[in-house]
Parts: structure tokens; sequence; C-alpha cells
């Protein structure tokens, strides 16, 4: 399983995207796009609420795998930028964990504003690296791995510019909701830790000693049930 995968299956992920689809606000029989759909979990539970999904992504890998997911979907290999939809022809717009992979958001969020009819609703969202908090002895040098972690991402705190850019585009009533979520499995994000410990070390921000201390610790916390990771997400929601 991948580490995106495992992340979708944590009970706070499953929390989000409940919280993405209130925000949403569809009626059954509506229909809805989700871009940077992943492995398909949103789009299966939302094709579970009686709408009609079109589910997109730039990988060709993970459409594959949310096609065996939800079969009765829409969906493409396609970049947020450049929908293959027409326009005026959803009710809903749904795209998390998204916009930290841009270099330009702008013509995503112009795309979202064209598919999407007068009256449709918008969510997006995900994290800002620049809020992580993760439990540690040495919280100087984790701060300066979560460094490294920023620099594995195009655009680590875009999301707080989110509200900004939707309303730069048109959209009309933004909400923004923090969801937070608790991690204790260390196995969930052991990965992730890894390639910003050794990301740290190719920036030469830390020794390679300091990355493996550093770990070594993690999983010990994690070991003994003494593993924290604090991740928030910002949704931001708003009217065409």
């Amino acid at each position: 399983m991948g580490f995106l995968e495992r992340i979708e299956e944590q009970p706070g992920a499953a929390e989000l995207r409940a919280e993405s689809y209130r925000l949403l606000g569809l009626k059954r029989g509506a229909s809805v796009v989700d871009v940077g759909c992943g492995a398909g979990h949103a789009a299966e539970e939302l094709a579970a609420k009686g709408l009609k999904v079109t589910a997109l992504d730039a990988d060709s890998e993970a459409i594959a795998a949310a096609r065996t997911r939800v079969p009765g979907a829409m969906f493409h290999v396609a970049h947020s930028g450049d929908l293959p939809l027409a326009d005026e022809s959803m009710d809903g717009y749904r795209a998390l964990r998204l916009f930290h992979l841009l270099e330009d958001p702008v013509p995503t969020v112009t795309e979202a504003y064209r598919v999407l009819r007068p009256g449709g609703r918008i969510v997006v969202g995900g994290q800002d690296y620049g809020f992580l908090l993760i439990d540690s002895s040495d919280q100087d040098l984790t701060d300066v791995i979560l460094l490294g972690l920023e620099s594995r991402s195009v655009a680590p705190r875009a999301v707080r510019n989110l509200r900004d850019l939707l309303l730069d585009a048109g959209f009309r009533d933004p909400e923004v909701v923090v969801h937070t979520d608790a991690v204790t499995d260390y196995a969930a994000l052991a990965p992730q830790l890894a390639a910003a410990a050794t990301a740290a070390v190719g920036k030469a921000l830390i020794t390679r000693a300091d990355a493996d201390g550093w770990l070594a610790e993690q999983e010990t916390r994690g070991r003994s049930d003494r593993f924290l990771t604090v991740l928030p997400t910002l949704l931001v929601s708003a009217r065409r």
C-alpha cells in the first residue's frame, strides 16, 4: 500500500473527506468533479451518495486504480489546468491535496470557475506544510527537517492563499474550515518522515547523522506509542 493510500485510509482522512462533502452541499443526482482524485476514495463515496461523479488525475496509474474502485464513474487522465469538461457542466468541484503540486494555481482555479454552473459549489484545500507539528526531544532539529519536507513540494504553503485565489477568480461567499488530524501511527508517516530527513540532508541543512538519529527517535516513539504528528488541513469553499 502506498503512502497516499495509507493516509486516505486513516480515520482522520475519512472525516476530512466527509467535511468536504458537507461543504459541497450537493443533492442526489447532482454532478461533481473530483480533481486530483488519486485512487478514487472520494469518487467512491460521492457516487455512493447518488452523485454523478467525474474524476481526474494526471497520474494514469492512479486513474486505473480509481476505475477499478468506482466502475460507474467517469474518469480522465488530465491536468487540473486543462479540464476535458464543457463550460458550466458541473454542480460541484472538489480538489484536495493538489495545490502544493502546482507552480501556478491560477489556471486550475480559472478552470474550476469555467466548468461550474452559476451557483455551483467549489471545495479546495490541503495541508500547509508550514503548520505541521511533530513531537520530538529536539524541536529545533525537527523544525529544520520540516523545512526539508517543504522543499519536496512545489508550493508547500499554497493553501493559505486559496481564499484570495477564489475571490480573484470571481467566486463568492468563501468559507474557511480547518480540519486537524492527530496521527499516532508511526508506520503511516514513516516514508514521509524519512524523505523529509533525506531532503534536509540534501539541502545541507543537517548531517546524515542528525537525520539518522532523529529518525531513530521517531521509530522508537512509534514502538512505545509516543509518536505524534499533527496535520492541519485548510478547506476553502465558495459559490460560483
